[in-house]
């Protein structure tokens, strides 16, 4: 469900009172521990985490007048979403993240490519998505996704 909002409080302003508390809560988790260089903007129709062009000028190569993205937050209809491209391009990551995961939630991990989904409000593990926005910078990332551009 991609919203229409320009501003990422006009998109939290959207969302109905208990799910906007969770994603105020994520939002700030986020902030807390993404390492500098990433700006927060809408992308994509949800709350996002980007390399900005004046870090990365080449944008993102599907269309370079946008910003790389890195990692979006999202309200869908039966679940919150966190996407974190990330987890998608460095399998290291991806292990990690799921081993820790275990000792974080009771709940069987609900993944797919880039997307984590928690569909049981009370049961998101945020210590955990603290750890994981942490572990990459956009010197990072920006070597990561070119190297897996490249090598296609």
């Amino acid at each position: 469900m991609q919203s229409k909002a320009t501003t990422v409080q006009q998109y939290l302003d959207e969302l109905p009172k208990d799910r906007k508390s969770i994603l105020q809560k994520m939002r700030k988790v986020i902030k807390d521990n993404l390492p500098k260089g990433f700006k927060e903007e809408m992308n994509y129709g949800m709350i996002g985490y980007v390399v900005p062009h004046s870090i990365y000028p080449d944008g993102y190569h599907c269309d370079p007048k946008l910003p790389l993205p890195f990692i979006s937050l999202a309200s869908q209809k039966n679940y919150v979403a966190l996407y974190h491209s990330g987890i998608y391009a460095d399998e290291k990551l991806l292990k990690w993240f799921e081993s820790e995961h275990p000792k974080h939630s009771e709940r069987k991990l609900d993944m797919g490519k880039s997307c984590i989904r928690f569909k049981k409000m009370e049961d998101i593990p945020y210590e955990l998505i603290g750890q994981l926005v942490s572990k990459m910078t956009v010197q990072d990332w920006i070597g990561l996704y070119e190297k897996n551009l490249k090598s296609r």
